[in-house]
């Protein structure tokens, strides 16, 4: 008998399940709520489509701080490697640029989507866009099909969930997904922003929003200690901070900040027990600055403070500093004294800032939380406490770093689900809805 596999959500993991399904042999139904499919992925990597790393099974696992280890039988089966070669088997040859990322040679996230479709239309998967999923039917804790919002009812012998997470809502990932995995008694991890944007109670990071700093680096501190610490990219926004090595924190900083089932928790004054600190010269130690500081200085002895700091900071950057510093603008450099010059190198190895919250998960590239992964068997993705219910990409509680990392596990969780709802001895859809 013909499986008749019901997926719900055609993003990145929903695709790849359906294309590994159908050439299984599955009769595959693939319901999107959205007008088009892939809508996530064609914002991801600016549009470029960041599809993997190339990296080993250990490098991706070290990089999914959110469960990675539950991503090991997976990745064995189905790693970056296999990702590559899946992509150019379907027209899309790729290339790997700086930190093992993984693009498309054309750079256009629309050539992955339409490859996928393509490779979908080909074995005769059932496309249903516009499609919204509103419960999946189960009876005895065995699944029998879905009932979409307009009240069809479409029976099917295998289901996998693959509606996203909660970021980016305009792309479709509202939450469904988890909601109807909890209706079906699935413990579901509060979800909360990862790698995205910090807010911070300095009013000055406005007048340098835009200004983008490399080889930096950043510390997180909380309650004393050090949390997290990244070197490379740090852009300043118009209320705080996002960049390359502030997303990564970001993930640890959400943590902090939403210890409170999920709510985020600043203090009274806005604080909220969180700092960074950006050390805008690591590879010089306070006492080299302390050197290139008197040197620079020696050239501009004759200077206002103000005009004494071109070779060293963005232009934009060194209003701030100077006011930061306590030193005053207007005066000459050959009066600044040894202690002023000492604290002023301490600043520029130490500039603090104090987070008040996380932008929200809207604007988080991915979502943390998600699924209880100890309920979801890590060879196949199907639930070890609903038959026939299969579970795939951001939808689990597992979330990875920047890097082509998520895309990664969305695609090895859609292979693995595909494959096993391709070759499941399921007997759900055959009770009479």
């Amino acid at each position: 008998m013909t499986r008749h596999v019901l997926i719900v959500g055609a993003g990145a993991s929903g695709m790849m399940a359906a294309i590994t399904a159908a050439r299984g042999g599955a009769q595959v139904t693939l319901f999107e709520k959205m007008r088009r499919p892939g809508s996530k992925l064609l914002i991801t990597g600016k549009g470029r489509c960041n599809l993997t790393n190339a990296a080993s099974v250990e490098v991706v696992v070290d990089n999914t701080p959110g469960n990675g280890r539950f991503l090991f039988p997976g990745l064995h089966r189905f790693g970056p490697d296999d990702t590559v070669r899946f992509f150019a088997e379907i027209g899309v040859p790729t290339k790997v640029e700086r930190g093992s990322r993984v693009f498309p040679r054309s750079d256009r996230a629309s050539d992955v989507v339409d490859a996928l479709c393509r490779e979908m239309t080909k074995h005769g998967v059932d496309l249903r866009l516009n499609s919204a999923v509103a419960e999946i039917i189960a009876q005895e804790r065995q699944v029998q099909g879905v009932k979409l919002r307009d009240g069809t009812v479409i029976k099917g012998h295998c289901i996998l969930l693959a509606a996203g997470g909660a970021s980016y809502p305009g792309t479709g990932s509202e939450g469904d997904g988890f909601r109807l995995a909890s209706a079906l008694g699935h413990v579901v991890h509060k979800p909360i922003p990862s790698l995205v944007p910090l807010e911070t109670r300095e009013a000055w990071v406005s007048q340098v929003s835009g200004l983008s700093l490399r080889n930096v680096e950043a510390s997180v501190m909380s309650g004393g200690s050090e949390v997290g610490r990244e070197f490379g990219e740090l852009l300043f926004t118009k209320s705080g901070l996002s960049g390359p090595i502030i997303l990564t924190l970001s993930r640890e900083i959400s943590h902090l900040l939403n210890r409170d089932n999920g709510r985020q928790r600043p203090s009274g004054n806005g604080a909220s027990g969180v700092t960074v600190s950006v050390d805008l010269k690591p590879a010089l130690t306070e006492e080299q600055l302390d050197e290139r500081l008197l040197r620079d200085f020696s050239e501009n002895q004759n200077r206002y403070f103000r005009n004494s700091l071109d070779a060293l900071l963005p232009q934009s950057l060194i209003p701030i500093i100077v006011g930061l510093s306590g030193i005053h603008a207007t005066k000459r450099v050959h009066s600044i004294t040894r202690d002023e010059r000492l604290a002023l190198a301490r600043l520029l190895k130490g500039l603090k800032l104090t987070v008040t919250r996380t932008r929200p998960l809207a604007e988080a590239v991915v979502t943390c939380g998600g699924i209880e992964v100890s309920e979801i068997d890590p060879r196949s993705c199907q639930s070890k406490i609903i038959s026939g219910l299969y579970t795939a990409g951001e939808v689990l509680d597992v979330d990875a770093l920047t890097g082509g990392f998520n895309l990664q596990v969305a695609f090895t969780t859609g292979f693995l689900a595909g494959t096993a709802m391709a070759n499941a001895e399921c007997a759900a859809g055959s009770s009479g809805l």
